[in-house]
């Protein structure tokens, strides 16, 4: 065996996706800057070419024209001594007459001006977010190849491309495929080597079992692993990088920076040239992070510059004001303030303590005259008629009519402010509240949001808000009890149980798909279950209509998300 006489790079990279052109420049600068340290094998991640996930990007046959001529291209301008391995998709032959899929999603080989050799993944996932058998056909063949090093000496290469790793019975306890390609490359090739793609979407705690297992499959296979993850967010999907390598032991030598790009060069029986071993004090520290990407590609890649957000006084608009700030700076976040007669002065005081800890800018706009105007429109239609819910409704709506207007008049992107909380059970007003273009919380539930908070006040991190001021969200808001403020007096505990006992039913229901009975089982209260498991079921329509909310779980009202609206449910 001749690794010792291997140099490998990782190329964790942020694709744009559809951007075939910035791609290839991407992939290009990488591999030239790893080839001036002497790498001889370049890995970048799975469908770097186009980024992932392309979704019906890739039903577009000249978009798939495009790739196969820009994959050439790419070849012809690397440094013809470098093999690099670029993720990618390549036409199926032979999907016309078997009625199989007209693509496959590939890794190619890039060597000395040409693609010299592409393989296929092997097993497709379609749960969650994934749903890649409606564009791809199952892989076969070889999926090796060798790599020539000097003195005549060489590698035989395992490659693997982001679920084909996942599938191993000895490490879950079953197999979810009936193939494991790694065990299949382990005993019939004679591999030196095993190498992964990859495109895994970021939750909480995912990197540790991420850890576990491909430590696992090194130690099994008593074979080194190089795995390339990639980084940054696409739409609703945050990538956390945080690329590994391992040597035959399961032992880590190197570990890529999360939520960053980043090139590696390693020696896989020896120790990384510049790992970053990026660990966060805390899953508080881990979640803003991943938010702080989540907003700041999604307002990138959309081709924003700005963000407005509505300043209510309370922890969420506060949260995701400083998400935002930390994401694009504080010259490019505008905080919107407006006051109806229900506004307790605190809430105006605390918004614009916020505004002075972050250092935007903000705007006032009371909602009286608004509403004055609301009601005397609607006066003749709702005689007769108490008033109720109706009329904060139209107060948030008349808030979400405002923001878009200056998210109109200005292109400033809205970012709003629900957390997973309100949004599972409807505690939100579509058209008002609800309106954006992204929802920077939406997964994260309400003593979640409370936790972040906590811990950006007290953390002694490097984050650019915590710069100037030592206590970013005011006391006051973390401390008072959350309220809407749309009619006298009112908290959020007048309509929902205590925040506590609601995430965890929360949690229990959509994470762990726990029944109603099930969930009573374990101790709640009868009576609060069947409510909170009705509200969840009958806010469905909500949901649908809501903008896209970064996923931080592993289980998100997003892409991965497919209840009915209209159903029965006993």
């Amino acid at each position: 065996m001749s690794l010792d006489r291997a140099t490998f790079g990782i190329a964790q990279l942020n694709p744009v996706i559809g951007d075939l052109a910035g791609n290839c420049d991407r992939i290009l600068f990488a591999v030239q800057k790893l080839a001036e340290q002497d790498v001889q094998l370049v890995l970048t991640p799975e469908l770097s070419l186009c980024g992932y996930p392309p979704r019906d990007l890739l039903m577009n046959h000249q978009f798939v024209r495009d790739m196969e001529i820009a994959i050439a291209v790419l070849a012809s301008k690397l440094p013809h001594d470098v093999a690099v391995l670029v993720g990618t998709v390549s036409p199926n032959p032979k999907a016309s007459q078997a009625g199989g899929k007209p693509l496959f999603n590939s890794a190619a080989l890039l060597q000395g001006g040409k693609v010299q050799q592409v393989f296929h993944k092997r097993l497709l996932p379609t749960y969650d977010v994934f749903d890649e058998d409606r564009y791809f056909e199952v892989g076969s063949g070889s999926q090796v190849f060798t790599l020539n090093l000097e003195e005549g000496a060489s590698l035989r290469i395992g490659v693997t491309i982001c679920e084909d790793i996942w599938n191993d019975e000895k490490f879950w306890g079953k197999r979810n495929y009936a193939d494991d390609p790694v065990a299949e490359l382990a005993q019939n090739n004679e591999v030196d080597i095993l190498l992964n793609l990859s495109a895994s979407p970021y939750a909480v705690g995912k990197q540790k079992l991420r850890e576990s297992m491909l430590s696992h499959s090194a130690i099994v296979h008593d074979l080194p692993l190089i795995y390339a993850n990639q980084v940054g967010a696409n739409d609703d999907l945050i990538f956390d990088g945080c690329s590994m390598v391992f040597n035959s032991k399961g032992e880590l030598i190197v570990r890529g920076k999360s939520f960053e790009e980043d090139l590696l060069v390693i020696k896989v029986d020896g120790v990384g040239c510049n790992s970053t071993l990026s660990i966060y004090e805390s899953d508080d520290a881990e979640i803003f992070a991943a938010l702080v990407l989540g907003v700041r590609d999604y307002v990138q890649k959309c081709r924003f510059r700005q963000v407005v957000i509505g300043l209510s006084g309370g922890i969420d608009s506060a949260l995701v004001a400083a998400i935002a700030v930390e994401a694009i700076g504080k010259e490019n976040v505008l905080g919107v303030l407006m006051p109806s007669p229900y506004s307790s002065a605190h809430s105006i005081t605390d918004a614009i303590a916020l505004a002075n800890n972050l250092g935007i800018s903000t705007q006032t706009i009371p909602i009286q005259p608004m509403m004055e105007a609301f009601e005397s429109s609607l006066e003749n239609l709702f005689v007769g008629r108490e008033s109720d819910v109706t009329e904060e409704n139209l107060q948030s709506r008349i808030r979400g009519s405002l923001l878009m207007a200056i998210s109109n008049k200005f292109g400033h992107l809205l970012l709003s402010t629900g957390n997973k909380s309100e949004v599972s059970v409807g505690y939100c007003t579509l058209y008002g509240d609800m309106n954006g273009g992204l929802a920077a919380i939406a997964d994260v539930p309400k003593t979640r949001v409370f936790s972040i908070c906590k811990w950006l006040n007290h953390t002694s991190s490097s984050l650019s808000i915590k710069q100037n001021v030592t206590e970013v969200i005011p006391v006051n808001i973390i401390t008072k009890p959350p309220s809407a403020e749309l009619k006298p007096d009112q908290v959020d505990q007048d309509s929902l149980p205590p925040y506590d006992i609601l995430d965890d039913i929360l949690h229990k229901l959509i994470n762990q798909h726990l029944s109603g009975f099930e969930i009573i089982a374990t101790g709640h209260d009868q009576a609060i279950v069947e409510r909170v498991v009705r509200l969840v079921k009958i806010a469905e329509f909500k949901r649908r209509q809501a903008a896209p909310g970064l996923k931080i779980t592993d289980r998100a009202f997003g892409s991965g998300w497919r209840m009915p609206i209209a159903s029965k449910q006993s």
